[in-house]
């Protein structure tokens, strides 16, 4: 191969691979279009659960919908349309799609036993129940109905509530009207907190 010969092979493998970078490919394979990624994934809105500023999330999932098939988040991105964050999430929204996926993640309500060293899973309805009858062995004890001057005070001091910021007005509406219905006076915001 003399010099003139190698320019000639140079310059049309040149001149083929900048056709082929261009679209001009003779194989199917370089000729069909990717799929977006999330074209068959669901879109569901949600808010983030961070902190108490209440960030729109939109979260993508796949899976076929059908009864007992459990679909899979495989996007996370902010809400453009939500009035709070218009799209932008920080770096611990950013980050939810690992904190979904991550195998330290609790799914199931656990009890550890007083003196046990061990968490024991329970189901739900039993982690419930446990709750409520706590809190009533609790109020039932501790409920003041008058104070020392005899006036009626209707108070129980012992059990506070901390609520979510980013829940809605009605929410936050039923939620305290309950807990004040029963006599909690410690009731808060995760947002002032």
């Amino acid at each position: 191969m003399n010099r003139r010969h190698f320019f000639r092979v140079s310059g049309a493998a040149v001149m083929g691979s900048s056709l082929v970078a261009l679209g001009f490919s003779p194989t199917a394979a370089l000729a069909e279009t990717r799929q977006f990624k999330l074209s068959r994934a669901t879109e569901t809105r949600n808010t983030c659960p961070y902190c108490s500023v209440g960030c729109g999330l939109i979260m993508y999932s796949l899976g076929d919908k059908a009864k007992n098939v459990k679909s899979e988040i495989v996007h996370i991105e902010g809400d453009p349309d939500h009035p709070v964050n218009r799209g932008t999430l920080c770096p611990k929204g950013a980050g939810l799609l690992d904190f979904i996926h991550s195998p330290n993640r609790l799914k199931h309500p656990e009890i550890r036993e007083a003196g046990s060293k061990e968490w024991k899973r329970v189901s739900w309805d039993e982690a419930l129940n446990r709750v409520v009858k706590l809190m009533k062995a609790d109020r039932d004890a501790n409920f003041v109905a008058t104070n020392a001057q005899g006036q009626t005070v209707n108070r129980w001091l012992t059990t506070g509530m901390l609520c979510a910021s980013a829940s809605s007005n009605e929410s936050g509406y039923i939620t305290h009207k309950a807990m004040r219905s029963m006599g909690l006076l410690a009731f808060d915001n995760q947002a002032r907190v």
